[in-house]
């Protein structure tokens, strides 16, 4: 590609195959693994879906091997299916709610025509027939299901012959939403149900949205292709919808219950600030119970209400304060069991599991040193034992675990790496799936000692693929910067690396709140895939590297939190030492170094570049946030509270710092980005030229914050390493 366009640091003959652009968007370099994988509720068994996506297909969690079909498109006469995206198997098992025609919302939210599949007869009837529907729940004996239409929720019951009953009436169109969360708490909270049934199944609880009130944000879209919207083909049209930006009105939240029985509904007097949010509705085991997440505006305050949905009591288990704002993980992570509450918590300056009862006593706490906790997987009942991933072997590092009733605690996978586990219900196994920067993933079937007793996907095929080109070294490293803090880091080197050479460096880095680039896995890398994007920039003659700066996770609350009131500062600080680090290196040219990023990494970029030292000849920012005054009041506001609040830490921002901005830029949005609006690029753009600063601009027309679609990313990526090839080639980095 490009050979005109060569760097003045010509990469040697090797023997071996060179990748091209195109590799890095294709299929042919992906690492297999286990997805879509449910446990069931038997504990012995886990269901997926065949790579065909005709089959839901059964296998042991004590063999790995396939026992059984659940689920075949061809055993269905009506409808005719050529294919299925999804499924949910009812708790006792009889029945699969099969999901087709999938179109997606926003980031989690997606809308869908399901089946109801009975797996004694074959027999698939329709959930409704009345349009798609959104976030199908079993009733907890798998004899009802409700679901969200037009943001009403309806009832199904008698699923042999399903009658559909309205539930509530008064959803529309950014005004009112009921059982499924607006945008904000969508993206923010991570999730897209807020409603369950009690576990006797005779009430519905879910939370209603009032977003009346909001203010709407709209997008142009245009006819466009892959996809084509046809209906814009003579007049470009909008796409709206509320979006409440920081300091402004979110939706007001109330809960309510439907009895099913009476068909009575009554609101639940759940006890919020006015502005609070809630961001978890959880059934629990005792049918007077129905768990309900609160949290205030500034984020510092979780609560966790039991309400009962009968008599409308609501009384406080648990109130979890910490310093500065409750990580989202951290509530998102709860567990909540047949008779407890398992709380992750920072109060003591570092994640660590705190054991409740469901009345909100507190038991004990779980395991403690100086290390962070970083996944949980469940509290067995029976034996006491908790599993959860921690970071305990360093930050880059990620192991599975089990805490004993007794305290003791057991690593179940010691190697080096990054590990991820799926536990059967019963926790008598886990499917564990591990990497490291230069191994693949690997997925094996463990019993809970660790003990490996199958292994279910190798990556030997990708192993030997990619033996055939020439790949740089990874290896991980650590720098101090001149203030005495310590930074880990990744580094890819050109598989010809001549140590007595001056390279030039592209610097890749996200460096937001609690996010994690440099881990000891595979999928490293602006693309993934091994660093596959960086390993092509290295056969054009660059060096690839990427540093977490502070605010990244890993390495407890205060490194973490030291970002609080003044995202950007400290993080662009820290990626403009570790390129001043970088240039005192024998094997770096210190005039050739850039830096990108997408994302909260577009906009850590752009504060790197005008921090105020010229450290960077070039730099690209993809999709970033510009001024945090754009963005929404859960993320923005957990982080910088109310710009009346911290007017302050909101106006440092790229845009006001566009005239200490150094090195040649790239900018690429896309215009019908939902997330980080294209305001944001818009805005910058006009401070660029009113300040006479040269930059360059890429628009995708249509396309969302993931930037992709037809030949999309293809192209994004080929203008991104042209920029660079460009660049840092100019005379001004000419020795």
């Amino acid at each position: 590609m490009m050979i005109g366009l060569c760097l003045l640091l010509t990469v040697g003959m090797t023997a071996g195959k060179k990748l091209e652009l195109k590799d890095v968007t294709s299929r042919d370099f992906n690492a297999s693994t286990m997805f879509a994988l449910k446990a069931l509720p038997d504990g012995d068994n886990f269901a997926r879906i065949s790579e065909d996506q005709k089959r839901v297909e059964q296998y042991s969690f004590k063999t790995g091997k396939q026992v059984g079909v659940l689920f075949d498109v061809n055993d269905v006469k009506e409808p005719a299916l050529g294919s299925i995206d999804g499924f949910t198997i009812s708790p006792d098992g009889k029945r699969i709610l099969i999901q087709t025609g999938t179109e997606r919302i926003y980031r989690h939210s997606f809308t869908a025509t399901f089946y109801l599949y009975s797996v004694s007869d074959h027999r698939m009837v329709p959930l409704s027939k009345n349009g798609p529907q959104q976030t199908p729940l079993f009733s907890p004996d798998g004899q009802q299901v409700a679901f969200v239409r037009g943001n009403n929720i309806f009832l199904v019951s008698q699923l042999d012959h399903p009658q559909e009953q309205q539930i509530t009436s008064d959803g529309k169109r950014n005004e009112v939403i009921n059982g499924i969360p607006d945008w904000v708490n969508e993206e923010e909270f991570g999730n897209d149900r807020m409603m369950v049934f009690t576990a006797d199944g005779s009430h519905v609880v879910w939370v209603r949205y009032d977003e009346a009130a909001v203010k709407q944000y709209s997008m142009p879209l245009f006819k466009g292709l892959k996809p084509e919207k046809k209906e814009f083909a003579d007049y470009p049209g909008f796409y709206t919808y509320k979006y409440p930006i920081a300091g402004e009105q979110n939706a007001m939240v109330t809960v309510w219950s439907y009895d099913i029985t009476s068909q009575k509904t009554q609101q639940l007097q759940v006890p919020l600030d006015k502005d609070g949010y809630i961001p978890r509705l959880i059934m629990t085991s005792d049918a007077e119970k129905v768990a309900v997440y609160t949290m205030n505006r500034h984020q510092d305050c979780l609560r966790i209400y039991m309400a009962n949905a009968t008599t409308g009591d609501v009384r406080m288990a648990i109130e979890e304060k910490v310093d500065k704002y409750v990580r989202e993980e951290a509530m998102s992570d709860i567990q909540i069991t047949d008779r407890h509450i398992l709380l992750p918590s920072d109060r003591s300056g570092y994640m660590h599991l705190y054991l409740y009862d469901l009345n909100g006593k507190l038991i004990r706490q779980i395991e403690d040193g100086n290390y962070e906790v970083s996944a949980v997987y469940g509290y067995d009942e029976k034996t006491g034992d908790t599993y959860y991933a921690s970071h305990e072997y360093g930050a880059t590092e990620q192991q599975i675990w089990v805490a004993h009733k007794n305290g003791r605690r057991e690593c179940l996978t010691k190697q080096t790496g990054w590990s991820t586990a799926l536990f059967s219900n019963n926790y008598k196994y886990f499917i564990h799936t591990w990497s490291d920067l230069n191994t693949p993933t690997v997925c094996t079937l463990c019993n809970n000692k660790g003990k490996v007793l199958e292994t279910l996907v190798e990556n030997q095929a990708l192993m030997d693929r990619l033996s055939a080109y020439d790949l740089g070294k990874r290896e991980l490293f650590t720098l101090t910067t001149a203030d005495g803090v310590e930074l880990n880091g990744w580094m890819v080197k050109p598989a010809d690396f001549d140590p007595m050479k001056k390279y030039p460096v592209v610097m890749y880095q996200y460096g937001g709140p609690g996010n994690q680039q440099v881990k000891n896995a595979w999928n490293i890398g602006q693309a993934g895939r091994g660093a596959l994007l960086e390993q092509y920039l290295c056969q054009q003659g660059f060096l690839c590297v990427c540093v977490d700066n502070r605010g990244t996770g890993g390495r407890g609350a205060a490194f973490e939190k030291c970002t609080y009131l003044k995202l950007g500062q400290l993080e662009s600080h820290d990626q403009v030492e570790a390129a001043l680090w970088l240039g005192q290196q024998s094997y770096v040219d210190k005039n050739r170094i850039a830096i990108w990023g997408w994302s909260f990494g577009g906009f850590n970029t752009l504060m790197a570049m005008s921090e105020g030292r010229d450290v960077f000849c070039a730099g690209i920012a993809i999709a970033p946030p510009t001024s945090w005054r754009y963005y929404d009041t859960i993320y923005t506001e957990r982080y910088m509270r109310t710009p009346q609040e911290n007017a302050a830490g909101y106006d440092d921002c790229p845009i006001a710092r566009v005239e200490k901005l150094h090195g040649a830029l790239l900018l690429c949005h896309g215009m019908a980005d939902d997330n980080v609006h294209f305001r944001n690029t818009a805005e910058y753009t006009e401070a660029m030229v009113q300040a006479d600063k040269d930059f360059r601009q890429l628009v995708y027309t249509n396309r969302n914050h993931s930037i992709y679609g037809g030949n999309t990313r293809a192209h994004l990526f080929r203008q991104c390493v042209d920029f660079f090839m460009e660049k840092m080639k100019s005379e001004r980095m000419k020795q």
